[in-house]
């Protein structure tokens, strides 16, 4: 997850499925449940670690928050440098305030709510896979997901093809990565 985390981790990116593919299903469950107000309670406690583990690698410059300076420093690191002020001000407004672990958490949380059931990710999938082969053309998906509504970028386009190639036919196997958006693991 780690490794996802940072490169995904831009606050208005936070909306697309794409970083929810580690998400854990139990996570999600405390999340649409709402039972407790405490954040802290909607994660179990390696979760948390791995939240602050990647919170720690974003607030470069160690005062206990991210900024828009940690945030052009994170991408920095990740090798993409140009970013405009106007991108990272965005980033940082989508925050209540200025963002210490717990927003940064909260803000996972928040993002976890909205994540749609399997079986719905997987019809969406369905309506490309006439055959029902359980698979679609990558150039398909990729045509689609880079034209249609909430447009990814090709940088976006290649991160979700790194975490779920495409097999050596061009084919992409939709049913593990929904199983992946909705349950955080690959299937044995």
């Amino acid at each position: 997850m780690l490794a996802l985390l940072p490169v995904g981790f831009s606050v208005s990116m936070l909306s697309k499925d794409l970083l929810l593919l580690e998400a854990p299903r139990r996570a999600r469950k405390r999340a649409e449940g709402g039972a407790s107000s405490n954040v802290f309670s909607m994660f179990d406690q390696s979760q948390i670690q791995e939240f602050k583990e990647a919170f720690t690698i974003m607030d470069q410059n160690r005062d206990g928050f991210i900024d828009k300076e940690d945030l052009r420093d994170t991408f920095a690191a990740l090798g993409r440098i140009n970013v405009k002020n106007e991108e990272l001000e965005a980033m940082v407004k989508e925050a209540p305030g200025p963002i210490n672990f717990t927003v940064f958490l909260t803000m996972f949380g928040e993002k976890l709510k909205g994540t749609d059931p399997e079986e719905t990710i997987l019809h969406a999938f369905k309506v490309f896979d006439t055959e029902g082969k359980g698979f679609v053309k990558a150039d398909f998906i990729k045509e689609k997901l880079m034209t249609q509504a909430d447009r990814f970028s090709e940088e976006e386009i290649k991160q979700m093809f790194a975490a779920f190639p495409p097999d050596v036919c061009g084919n992409l196997d939709y049913r593990n990565l929904c199983y992946v958006i909705t349950h955080g693991e690959e299937k044995d």
